[in-house]
């Protein structure tokens, strides 16, 4: 048995984190570590694997901060690439999974990877009407659910020490729901450790015990919470390679899951679900909900319908501000993503990068402990996105919302810069015309775009999902419309089945806008 992590440790300003997995292995071997829908690993398992295929990484020539590339459902030998990738000195860059294969062999390019994990199905569907075998080019190309074991070292074999410096890369996350090339999005140590390890030094402060359902994507940033976050305190973390609502909350019950992370549209399928009720969820201690629009309403019935503390974080893959709204503390700050966290910085600025006061909705832009290193091998688009501070030169992250600033220090979103509609001289915010069409009992949920227009130069179109397939859009705009200003006012409403959403939920207004263009042109 080995010495076990304080809290104390957790809490230093920088640490090594695999060497607190390690750790952990040796000090608890038996608890469980690792589920997923095929077994489980124990802790011991957990860090016996993990140094094995950090070896062999090693003997197989990965260099140091050269990127490992992961591509697939999340899975237990996914997170153990994953965390192996890391203790060898590599760089983990899990791929979208809902890519294209044109977009992937960018992503796979762009990482610079000589290794590459992929699954058979995932391989399969990318070679399906291609003469091309997908990744073949990359030097070591193993595939994931099938190889993996019979590719590691021999079992007790560890790899090389490696001690990671507060400015070695950690992973790369690609930009997701994007057209063309995601941009890879490049995080250190010390960033992931500032993120996380903090998180799980409180966990361990509370002596309760962490048990985690990691339900999106291990591409994502937004699983880390659900996933990192839990091994650093030597929690155990489920991971589902597809959420699916019965399943969850079957885990949940049967696992009395303390700590999980979804999405507004997961919230929303949970709460939908006709035997949501007839689960036990009392073990649950504390939600977190970030990656999308989380509306007020949404927020209400979670806190209502399910035990534990509700924590929204607002923040970008890239950086920039964290604010956090703990909903269950301020239960009348719900259309708000909450204040700036302890070490962040939020300012809101005109189209000319100019200040403005309180209240007034402006560009967000943001500075944290927990910024990213850059975009890689795009150092232009890295400088784009930053607002350089013209007093002390210091680079904030452009978020690409459009905010206000209450008069408590909470923070509202009214829209996306690139998303605000400009018609006939005058910003309209689709978020003010989207809560207006959900306020009609026959609206699901709704999304508005700009449209071009002869007569405006731009015009807001709305798309809804009805819960009541009778009800007659017209209606239902000329009731919005009566309510909006003449500025304002939809052009258009249009049902559709559902809305486009990418896998971690992210609304894509960029197939609205494509299915708008083929529809009737408005004035």
């Amino acid at each position: 048995m080995g010495d076990t992590p304080s809290a104390a440790m957790l809490a230093e300003p920088f640490g090594d984190f695999p060497k607190i997995i390690a750790r952990w292995a040796a000090a608890q071997p038996d608890k469980p570590a690792l589920r997923d829908d095929a077994g489980e690993l124990n802790w011991g398992e957990l860090g016996d694997r993990v140094e094995r295929i950090a070896a062999r990484l090693q003997e197989t020539g990965l260099a140091k901060g050269q990127s490992v590339a992961i591509l697939g459902l999340s899975s237990i030998p996914y997170a153990l690439v994953f965390l192996a990738a890391v203790r060898a000195g590599g760089v983990a860059a899990p791929l979208t999974t809902s890519a294209s294969r044109e977009q992937l062999a960018g992503m796979l390019a762009d990482s610079g990877a000589d290794h590459l994990f992929v699954t058979r199905a995932r391989l399969a569907e990318l070679n399906a009407g291609s003469d091309q075998d997908f990744g073949s080019g990359v030097p070591h190309r193993v595939i994931l659910d099938e190889e993996l074991d019979s590719w590691m070292a021999k079992p007790g074999t560890t790899a090389a020490p490696f001690d990671p410096g507060p400015k070695d890369d950690f992973n790369i996350i690609y930009s997701s729901g994007t057209t063309g090339i995601p941009k890879g999005i490049v995080h250190s140590h010390q960033m992931r450790w500032r993120q996380f390890a903090f998180t799980a030094a409180s966990w361990l402060e509370s002596a309760a015990e962490i048990r985690s359902l990691a339900s999106t994507p291990l591409y994502s940033n937004t699983t880390m919470v659900a996933f990192l976050a839990p091994l650093l305190a030597g929690g155990t973390v489920r991971v589902m390679g597809k959420f699916d609502t019965a399943r969850w909350l079957q885990y949940a019950q049967d696992e009395k899951v303390t700590v999980t992370m979804l999405v507004p549209v997961q919230y929303q399928r949970l709460m939908d679900f006709d035997g949501f009720d007839d689960f036990d969820l009392s073990a649950l201690r504390v939600k977190y909900c970030t990656s999308a629009p989380f509306s007020a309403q949404l927020k209400r019935e979670v806190l209502d319908r399910m035990p534990g503390t509700l924590v929204e974080i607002y923040s970008m893959t890239e950086g920039g501000v964290v604010c956090l709204l703990a909903a269950h503390e301020f239960p009348d700050k719900l259309h708000t993503v909450g204040r700036p966290a302890p070490g962040s910085e939020l300012k809101v600025l005109d189209d000319e990068d100019n200040e403005v006061p309180p209240g007034t909705p402006g560009n967000l832009v943001g500075l944290s402990q927990t910024m990213m290193a850059g975009y890689k091998n795009q150092p232009g688009k890295t400088r784009e996105g930053y607002w350089t501070h013209p007093e002390t030169g210091q680079a904030w992250q452009r978020m690409g919302d459009i905010g206000r600033i209450d008069e408590d220090g909470f923070v509202e979103l009214v829209g996306r810069s690139k998303d605000m509609i400009i018609s006939g001289g005058f910003n309209i915010f689709p978020s003010d015309l989207e809560a207006e069409l959900e306020k009609e009992d026959a609206v699901a949920e709704a999304a508005v775009i700009g449209v071009p227009s002869r007569r405006w130069g731009e015009t807001p179109v709305g798309f809804v999902t009805l819960k009541d397939r009778t009800a007659d859009p017209a209606e239902v705009m000329a009731a919005v419309n009566g309510r909006l200003g003449k500025t304002q006012r939809l052009a258009a409403l249009h049902a559709i089945d559902e809305m486009p959403r990418s896998h971690i939920g992210k609304l894509l207004k960029t197939e609205l806008r494509e299915l708008a263009a083929t529809l009737d042109p408005v004035e």
